[in-house]
């Protein structure tokens, strides 16, 4: 362990040899595993929660290898090799699960699993406090998760942070607020986080999405698809770059449901995407084909299916129910309006066998005009707006629902 200033407050902290503590500030600090993956690696800071300090965050900044971060309370001497919430008097939120450990090394199901760039909150309701019995809060983004009562040992509850794999570090801020009065907003912030039905490494915030995985391979993809595909009533939508990030990859286009949370969309079969940083269109395939122009921070890619007029899709007034499929569209064939190959275009390796009577023509938009368009077939379930990014400080915002398109 490394404590960069030695004040008085510090040298009442205890870290286990798999943790290193850099101080930031008097109550600001990044802790980071350092060990083998082996043993546990845990915090404790040097204060009980209190009245008049009650609540702590904990940003993730790196997930490392499994993501295996837990934070929350734990007594004074609490055993450094283990995680907070495994042993009696403790209670912790594990980010790699969602799952809540009270005073058990088996966890319940909690709430929402924790990535990179999220806050995680815990605190205590201390006004609630009688009978060494005090209820503990947990949030995620500022928005509460849930709470649970637990009991209090005579030197109170410690915040604690525990981490388990290579590369995992965070940033503690002892000192953080969290106000009930701001929920009712935050939740208003969130709400669209229901439109999306799989996030991999990026974060929703109203309309925003940002990417918070790690950027160092094209393994580090982050995913968001909607939880509904595009239909006769909702064919088309819209992604603004607010950042550009550090390389703009950034993609937009239509998967099928089941699509490799690691590959960005186009990559990878039953799917079709324009890519940002290139300009190019990607159909089931890692290699592009020249389609459009780049595209940078400020402009609008759309996305879009061009529906046969006796395309019939069954249980379309109910948006649950999106399971079933049956299309009868009239043939069409490939057209790019910017670019004109003569060279036929290769089949696409691993696409359903007798689907031929089951295709639509998706095209793309940047800033209301069009860049092109592609056949692709329909994979059972229909084609979803997914949209992929890889560098960081990637942020795009997305309306599934335009006015016009």
């Amino acid at each position: 362990v490394k404590d960069i200033n030695h004040e008085l407050w510090v040298m009442t902290e205890r870290t286990r040899s798999r943790m290193q503590v850099a101080e930031m500030s008097f109550l600001h600090r990044v802790a980071g595993y350092q060990g083998n993956s082996e043993e546990v690696g845990c915090y404790v800071a040097g204060h009980p929660l209190s009245k008049g300090n009650c609540y702590f965050e904990v940003t993730i900044v790196d997930t490392g290898v499994r993501g295996t971060i837990a934070v929350g309370l734990v007594p004074k001497f609490y055993r450094l090799d283990h995680q907070p919430g495994w042993l009696p008097y403790s209670v912790a939120y594990h980010a790699d699960n969602g799952k809540l450990y009270n005073g058990n090394p088996v966890g319940q199901q909690f709430g929402p699993k924790c990535a990179r760039g999220d806050r995680i909150g815990c605190g205590i309701h201390s006004e609630n406090t009688e009978a060494g019995l005090t209820t503990v809060f947990f949030t995620k983004n500022g928005r509460e998760v849930g709470s649970v009562e637990v009991p209090v040992s005579v030197e109170g509850l410690f915040p604690a942070v525990g981490m388990h794999s290579m590369g995992e570090e965070v940033k503690v801020d002892l000192q953080a607020e969290w106000f009930l009065e701001e929920d009712d907003s935050m939740m208003m912030v969130d709400s669209h986080e229901d439109d999306w039905g799989r996030l991999y490494d990026i974060r929703v915030s109203g309309t925003l999405l940002e990417y918070v995985g790690k950027g160092k391979s094209i393994m580090d993809v982050g995913l968001a698809q909607a939880r509904h595909p595009l239909t006769t009533r909702c064919h088309y939508y819209e992604v603004e770059i607010v950042d550009a990030g550090e390389k703009c990859y950034i993609a937009l286009g239509l998967a099928r449901r089941d699509y490799p949370r690691n590959r960005h969309p186009g990559w990878s079969r039953g799917s079709v995407a324009y890519h940002a940083d290139d300009g190019k269109i990607f159909h089931g395939s890692g290699v592009g084909d020249a389609f459009g122009p780049r595209c940078f921070k400020g402009d609008i890619m759309g996305c879009g299916i061009m529906f046969p007029r006796n395309y019939i899709l069954d249980g379309e007034g109910d948006m649950d129910d999106w399971n079933r499929l049956e299309a009868h569209p009239d043939h069409a064939h490939v057209q790019n309006v910017l670019y004109h190959n003569d060279e036929k275009e290769e089949e696409e390796d691993g696409e359903d066998q007798g689907q031929e009577d089951r295709k639509v023509m998706v095209f793309f938009t940047r800033n209301g005009k069009l860049m092109g368009r592609r056949e692709i077939a329909v994979p059972p379930g229909g084609l979803y707006p997914t949209v992929g990014m890889l560098s960081n400080g990637e942020k795009v915002k997305v309306d599934l629902h335009p006015l016009s398109g």
